[in-house]
């Protein structure tokens, strides 16, 4: 993986002018590095401190010195949230620095939980919280992208844990293009599947191939399949926009299918990149119902309704479908989200109001959109390093980016509460000019509000000694005391007690 940041890197880099310890998963009692400490006496009990230190700068990647397992991408907040709505931001970066897989960030861009993939050959995507079984959940897809995805797809609950992890069924691959979980308690799925097919009518090979565009319904605890939808079934090849494969054994994405969602009358909506159109699906019978956009469009499209190569088609409770449309790299200014109102009487559809970014971003590939219950609207914009936020008159209100050459495939917020089944981690250092600088975090607890530090003679005999507010993912702090170990016991706003971490021998 281009840029990854490995433990050994990181170990070098973190520790070049000082010693120190990281004893996130240590057990018992550890002790911190000896620095240069000539002349310096430990103090008496009562010139024992505590205070917060102003959090260390990040390059393109973030290290911290708790959690040196731990190397996601910074963020950098562009416009501070002002009128955003409520809850995190969900991202899955890939493509390096640092390592890919799914984080929340704060409004500051901090991280509030990160997970990598489990190889640098994977990639996480989709990430989102959504309910299943009455509750709020982490899922996402995790596998290989190379032309499409071939991979499972997880499900997290609020202690981080996993209860569910899946595949497609029917022998066929799970790509990563959509994980939906449905009132039904089941996942749509997308899937790209190779099948022989006769080009020549569009000027390639006769024993050519083809990539169907697949939509499976799966029962997530069994994995049974209980609807499935084929493209080539429904929509001809010739609908299509998208140019033959250079190489005539090279398989022709003639749909790219790419967003699946349930209408309000309980049908689906699929969307095909490459044939420029939405597509109502009869939930029973695979039908298409209609067609929105494209080549036969079913609709009279109004001025700028039309859309290029679009992702994330989804319908509002107004009634209105919003859609991310990319443009092209070519004959586009930028990239842009249509909310749009279908009139299923009439067969009209119209332009009710578009986004753009103020700096004209323009994505190629990838990209969504989400319409947040206080109206606001979030916007990942896929292949470009950037996720915002608008207000429903297209004010914008947050913007933030990853770092250059870093994509999201999609971005959302979302209230969440997490509540780790870990520890907190700690390390600590002897400080240049005494005492010892503590390094407190606790990976996707969400109610921490403050760091209470214990020091004692003995991990049953710690006694608080102060405490400081949390200052994002890793708290830095300043202690003198003349105790010899040290811990930190995570607070929430009430002050009461979240969690403790281990203690630290800062003795030796």
């Amino acid at each position: 993986m281009g840029g990854e940041v490995t433990r050994r890197g990181f170990l070098r880099a973190a520790g070049a002018g000082a010693a120190w310890v990281a004893l996130a998963g240590a057990l018992g009692c550890e002790p911190a590095e000896r620095g240069d400490r000539a002349g310096a006496s430990p103090p008496k009990p009562a010139e024992a401190s505590v205070r917060g230190l102003a959090p260390a700068r990040s390059g393109p990647a973030r290290v911290f010195r708790s959690r040196p397992d731990l190397a996601p991408p910074a963020v950098t907040v562009d416009t501070p949230a002002g009128g955003a709505a409520p809850g995190y931001v969900f991202v899955a970066p890939k493509k390096g620095p640092g390592q890919d897989g799914p984080m929340i960030l704060d409004d500051e861009g901090q991280p509030v939980w990160f997970r990598p993939v489990r190889s640098a050959a994977q990639d996480a995507m989709d990430f989102k919280a959504q309910e299943y079984r009455g509750e709020t959940v982490l899922t996402w897809w995790e596998g290989v992208h190379l032309a499409y995805g071939q991979g499972e797809y997880v499900i997290l609950d609020t202690t981080y844990r996993e209860v569910a992890r899946f595949r497609a069924g029917n022998g066929l691959e799970g790509d990563h293009h959509e994980f939906l979980i449905t009132g039904r308690d089941t996942a749509l799925v997308t899937i790209y599947a190779r099948v022989p097919y006769d080009l020549s009518p569009l000027g390639g090979p006769a024993d050519g191939t083809v990539l169907d565009g697949i939509v499976q319904e799966i029962d997530i605890e069994t994995g049974e399949v209980l609807f499935e939808w084929r493209s080539l079934e429904h929509v001809p090849v010739e609908a299509t926009y998208g140019d033959l494969p250079d190489d005539p054994a090279g398989a022709f994405d003639y749909f790219h299918i790419n967003s699946v969602d349930v209408d309000d009358d309980g049908n689906l909506l699929v969307s095909g990149r490459r044939t420029f159109a939405i597509y109502k699906i009869d939930r029973e019978s695979g039908e298409v119902i209609w067609r929105l956009g494209g080549k036969e469009s079913d609709f009279e499209m109004g001025e700028g309704t039309e859309t290029l190569y679009q992702h994330d088609a989804r319908r509002q409770p107004d009634g209105t479908i919003t859609i991310f449309d990319n443009g092209g790299m070519f004959v586009s200014e930028e990239s842009r989200v249509v909310e749009i109102q279908p009139d299923e009487q009439e067969m009209t559809a119209t332009l009710v109001r578009e986004y753009t970014h103020p700096e004209g971003v323009l994505a190629p590939t990838q990209g969504n959109a989400q319409r947040l219950p206080n109206g606001n609207l979030f916007v990942g914009w896929g292949s470009e390093p950037v996720f915002s936020e608008f207000s429903d008159e297209g004010d914008l209100l947050f913007s933030a980016r990853l770092p250059a050459g870093v994509e999201s495939y999609r971005a959302f917020r979302h209230p969440w509460t997490g509540r780790p089944d870990t520890l907190p981690a700690l390390a600590a250092a002897p400080a240049p000019e005494g005492g010892v600088t503590l390094y407190a975090s606790w990976n996707g607890a969400t109610e921490v509000e403050s760091w209470k530090v214990l020091a004692g003679p003995a991990p049953d005999r710690l006694e608080p000694v102060g405490s400081v507010p949390r200052t994002g993912f890793e708290t830095t702090i300043a202690v003198r005391t003349d105790e010899a170990l040290l811990a930190v016991r995570a607070l929430d706003g009430s002050g009461g007690a979240l969690g403790t971490s281990r203690a630290v021998n800062i003795r030796g």
